[in-house]
């Protein structure tokens, strides 16, 4: 993604306790740990000096174990927890500077959020708990329903506007979450582990409901999740934290084949490269290869430079042959059988 950026944080810090900003001092200054910052001022670290930026149409996965930061740092994008130190934009707008009613218009319209827990009113129809973001703006009734069925429509639950949240299966409530924030058209969306409460199957399902949509309405999306197969299911791009920090940031294919650490290592360790990894993360030179092994045969099987592991595996089945790259109408690359084996079994990076 190279459009300008929606959402652009810089040197973002939380700290929790009476004393924070001496124990940010002492961080700063001395380059005091997360325990040691806890020890001398029972102050807690959550976020520490984080930097990221995400553009227009990404779909921005911010992943760690529990206690990494990760939802600790969602709630800054609109200030729903107030950073010790650093700068938010969103849209341009400096969130920072906000005055609480500035603020509140500000949620209301620019930033949607889906949380693991449905929040859904169980007083309210599905159709009124869809439409509740417009309400608070004042919009007509009909209007307001309007919309609401609308959205209703595209999350496929057109036909239950009528029904009450308890008479919902679990999935079937989220994604009445889900129409909530979409309803009120935000320019970001917020989810902060919004699947991880269902059941594996509904679990699926949904995050195909959730990639189908996305391609539909292209909303600038924030997803925090534990579940490093999720994110790389889902997200255009993947941040990786701990203890506060941001360990790495890329696509999929990116962080698994170079970790930026030992700690990011082990941390996708157990993902299957087959559908992440793509031709031109594990080809070599052409030049090369010919200079060691002679001239190429000129009936060889050629791939897109995307073509992902699992299919080039399928492929090196049917033949021992090289298996050419091509993109933009020339040939950039090669793969060999020992090339793919080496990156499976091994994990290497091929140079």
């Amino acid at each position: 993604m190279t459009s300008q950026p929606v959402v652009e944080i810089s040197n973002v810090w939380k700290i929790f306790g009476s004393r924070a900003q001496e124990a940010l001092r002492a961080v700063r200054e001395s380059g005091l740990s997360k325990a040691e910052a806890l020890s001398e001022f029972n102050a807690v670290v959550g976020v520490a000096d984080v930097s990221l930026s995400v553009s227009r149409g990404e779909i921005f996965c911010i992943m760690g174990l529990s206690g990494s930061g990760k939802s600790t740092l969602v709630r800054h994008f609109n200030r729903l927890l107030e950073p010790t130190a650093g700068q938010i934009m969103v849209e341009g707008i400096d969130v920072m500077a906000l005055g609480q009613r500035e603020l509140q218009t500000f949620r209301n319209q620019k930033i949607g959020m889906v949380f693991q827990n449905f929040a859904l009113m169980p007083h309210r129809s599905v159709l009124d708990n869809v439409a509740m973001p417009l309400e608070i703006r004042n919009v007509a009734k009909n209007e307001r329903m309007r919309q609401a069925a609308a959205i209703l429509d595209i999350v496929e639950l057109g036909a239950w506007g009528s029904k009450f949240a308890h008479e919902l299966s679990g999935g079937m409530q989220q994604r009445v979450g889900l129409a909530r924030a979409l309803a009120a058209n935000p320019d970001v969306l917020l989810m902060d582990e919004p699947f991880s409460a269902l059941d594996p199957l509904i679990r699926r399902q949904l995050q195909d409901e959730f990639i189908r949509l996305s391609k539909i309405l292209k909303k600038t999306t924030i997803f925090i999740t534990h579940d490093l197969d999720e994110a790389v299911r889902i997200g255009d791009r993947i941040a990786i934290m701990r203890d506060g920090k941001l360990v790495q940031v890329g696509t999929a294919e990116q962080i698994v084949m170079q970790p930026a650490d030992d700690y990011v290592a082990d941390f996708v360790a157990g993902i299957s490269r087959l559908k992440v990894v793509h031709a031109d993360a594990v080809m070599q030179s052409i030049q090369a290869y010919t200079a060691a092994q002679g001239p190429l045969p000129s009936d060889l099987v050629r791939v897109p430079a995307k073509e992902t592991l699992s299919a080039l595996m399928n492929i090196a089945i049917e033949t021992d042959k090289p298996i050419i790259v091509s993109s933009g109408g020339r040939d950039i690359g090669l793969i060999t059988r020992a090339d793919l084996l080496r990156t499976v079994i091994e994990g290497t990076e091929i140079s």
